[in-house]
């Protein structure tokens, strides 16, 4: 066994790697040393959940956003992409479809639309809840304050989905406009957790300027917030974006994190992402074979799914 199966096994005896050595991992991945992980990951995936595999409805109820984000196809600059809002008949209608389907999570995600205020998503989230008591409601809606957190909780908001994106400050502020920081966007994070949502974190895998440390960064910031969920996926150039002559990450890496995030944790939930799917026909499957175990099909409206174009 060479040194890096070595630390694939010293991973999934410890749950823990050092930076230097979770760098070191990702730097050596290889198509045999995936595999030998993947291997490993399908075993931790089954004596946890079995073959299940966990159906959420995804609801993208609003394409408006305050922020600029340098690689999001729907950032307030782009000046080409066909806004939308849902109102709560809409969003309510979805839901019934999704419960038709025996759909029995719904994942509502947005941009940072400031006309869906506190008082809006109280409302929406608790027709949600009293027409489907039996139904766990998801937030995926951004930095919001600890009092809009609280209210929503409390309004019947079971788990709140927010990418972290990427732990290192240096990496965020390239990816982002200087009103937006890691360090905010972390502290949400463990307010949420602390409010008692279940939480789920993530990042993009192949982002510009990313290097095997920053996502060495990403793992060990994980391994400390001990999300509920980890959303990850390929970064996909947006045509009217600033990255937009960016190459995009591939899915061979996105699937080797997958499997290394399945062994640093390994009753999380890790979804097979719309991304995987976007860059190969099969990569939703794929997804799974190497740890994943969630799947978020679309409940949006047909005739506004187009303009959700985060990628």
């Amino acid at each position: 066994m060479d040194d890096l199966q070595q630390l694939v096994q010293k991973l999934q005896n410890t749950r823990h790697l050092e930076k230097e050595e979770w760098a070191a991992l990702i730097r050596g991945r290889t198509d045999i040393l995936a595999e030998y992980v993947f291997s490993l990951t399908r075993k931790e995936r089954h004596q946890y959940y079995g073959h299940d595999v966990y159906i959420r409805g995804l609801i993208e109820f609003t394409n408006y956003c305050k922020n600029d984000c340098y690689y999001c196809g729907i950032r307030k600059s782009n000046a080409g992409v066909m806004r939308y809002r849902l109102d709560e008949e809409q969003i309510l209608s979805c839901c019934s479809a999704g419960y038709a389907l025996g759909f029995r999570t719904f994942v509502l995600q947005g941009g940072e639309d400031g006309w869906f205020t506190d008082e809006r998503m109280v409302r929406i989230v608790g027709a949600i809840k009293s027409r489907f008591p039996d139904c766990a409601v998801t937030l995926s809606i951004g930095e919001r304050s600890k009092e809009s957190y609280q209210a929503l909780f409390q309004a019947g908001a079971d788990r709140y989905l927010l990418r972290h994106e990427t732990f290192s400050a240096a990496h965020y502020s390239l990816l982002h406009p200087s009103s937006l920081t890691a360090a905010s966007r972390q502290k949400c994070l463990w307010t949420l957790k602390d409010i008692g949502y279940q939480v789920g974190a993530g990042f993009m895998v192949g982002a510009p300027g990313q290097t095997p440390e920053y996502l060495a960064e990403d793992l060990l910031f994980l391994e400390k917030l001990k999300p509920h969920m980890v959303g990850i996926g390929p970064f996909i150039p947006h045509h009217a974006t600033p990255f937009a002559g960016e190459p995009a990450g591939t899915l061979e890496e996105t699937l080797f994190l997958l499997g290394l995030i399945r062994l640093l944790l390994p009753k999380v939930l890790l979804p097979a992402t719309t991304a995987l799917g976007t860059i190969a026909p099969n990569g939703r499957e794929l997804g799974i074979l190497s740890g994943a175990n969630v799947i978020m099909p679309n409940l949006s409206p047909a005739n506004v799914r187009e303009n959700y174009t985060l990628y």
